[in-house]
């Protein structure tokens, strides 16, 4: 009798794996056509992507002008404008001076990697090993195509420059539409979804909104920080390239822990190569305040709240968003995982007490019979 419940509890077992692996396998299938898809549509959804993130950065003005009593359209419209104004002069001080030294700091780099290189095969290290020596070409190859890339993706967008512009005028317009009529879209939302997805699917968007609008300006303002303090400390070593340093210090930081790596491996191999080991140590001194004071003061007072991602989750999304789209990849990476953390959160407040809205819903249907 025994041997046959067991039989009967490991045939339900290998029911019930089969069952979840058939599930995963269609959920992956779905996410591997998702993706398809999103890779073959990526001329509309990149604009949509770069239109939201502009949204984040210039909502909380629309939103004061709108709280002040002007029309949505007349808010929108004036803070367009002066976005288009700023930005045009970021590129023309900023963006336009950057580009043109860009492959003098990719050289730069590379001639600090190689000084490194040059010492780790004297003493006291002695290192002449084949495959060494391969890491060091790889990594000189890869640092000068990740700068001019990051350097690029600064002026023009990703792509060509034509792409770049349509984006930005894509982009412009959405953000337009986004800033005139975004507080009516969870209503609306609302009105076309059947169901419980009418109250799910905007509450998750309400809080995905948050959430990315809190990650892009935060990170917004500790890139523009670390970029001032890292740049200011530059200029007074006298260490050249300080505009283009900077630049990619600010476009950096919007890729949390590697963004910040990378920039100051820059920096440090740039002051190497022109100021000397002396000013090396210095400059990586420099970044390592300016880091420890992003991390326990700037960031805990401009982000009140975190993305509820760990250090590791950060690394892997990083590493995965590059290996799959390149630098795009690499930047779009932390919202993307903190949109999944906030859908996941969603669901497992939802998952954790399934009775409880029946019996508000039953309790309120009571009182409502009881008070008729």
């Amino acid at each position: 009798m025994s041997a046959m419940l067991s039989s009967t509890k490991a045939a339900g077992a290998l029911r019930t794996a089969a069952r979840v692996s058939i599930e995963l396998m269609v959920v992956l299938v779905m996410a591997a056509v998702a993706v398809w898809l999103l890779g073959r549509m990526w001329s509309v959804v990149w604009p949509l992507i770069v239109g939201l993130f502009l949204t984040t950065l210039t909502w909380p003005v629309a939103r004061f002008l709108r709280a002040r009593g002007w029309p949505p359209a007349l808010a929108a419209s004036v803070v367009t404008v002066l976005f288009l104004l700023v930005a045009t002069g970021i590129v023309a001080l900023i963006a336009v001076p950057t580009a043109s030294q860009s492959g003098e700091l990719a050289d730069g780099v590379v001639e600090g990697i190689q000084k490194l290189r040059e010492w780790a095969a004297g003493p006291p290290l002695n290192i002449g090993d084949d495959q060494i020596s391969g890491a060091f070409d790889a990594a000189i190859a890869r640092v000068q195509d990740s700068v001019g890339s990051v350097v690029t993706a600064v002026v023009s967008g990703v792509g060509t420059v034509f792409n770049g512009v349509v984006t930005a005028v894509l982009a412009l317009f959405l953000m337009f539409f986004f800033l005139k009529d975004g507080p009516r879209f969870l209503p609306w939302l609302t009105r076309q979804l059947p169901g419980r997805l009418a109250t799910d699917v905007p509450v998750v968007a309400a809080r995905g909104w948050d959430t990315l609008g809190a990650f892009v300006r935060s990170q917004a303002v500790v890139g523009l920080l670390d970029a001032v303090f890292i740049g200011l400390g530059l200029w007074i070593l006298g260490v050249p390239l300080v505009l283009p340093l900077a630049v990619l210090t600010f476009v950096s930081a919007f890729v949390p822990i590697v963004g910040a790596l990378f920039a100051g491996l820059v920096a440090v191999l740039i002051a190497l190569v022109s100021n000397g080991p002396t000013d090396a140590l210095i400059v990586l001194a420099i970044i390592v305040v300016v880091q420890q004071l992003e991390g326990n003061v700037f960031q805990p007072m401009i982000q009140s709240r975190g993305l509820g991602l760990h250090a590791a989750v950060v690394l892997l999304a990083v590493t995965l968003g590059g290996s799959l789209a390149g630098i795009v990849g690499s930047l779009l990476a932390v919202p993307v995982a903190a949109l999944i953390a906030v859908v996941w959160n969603y669901l497992r407040e939802q998952l954790s007490e399934p009775a409880r809205e029946p019996e508000t819903d039953e309790s309120h249907a009571g009182a409502t019979g009881a008070t008729a």
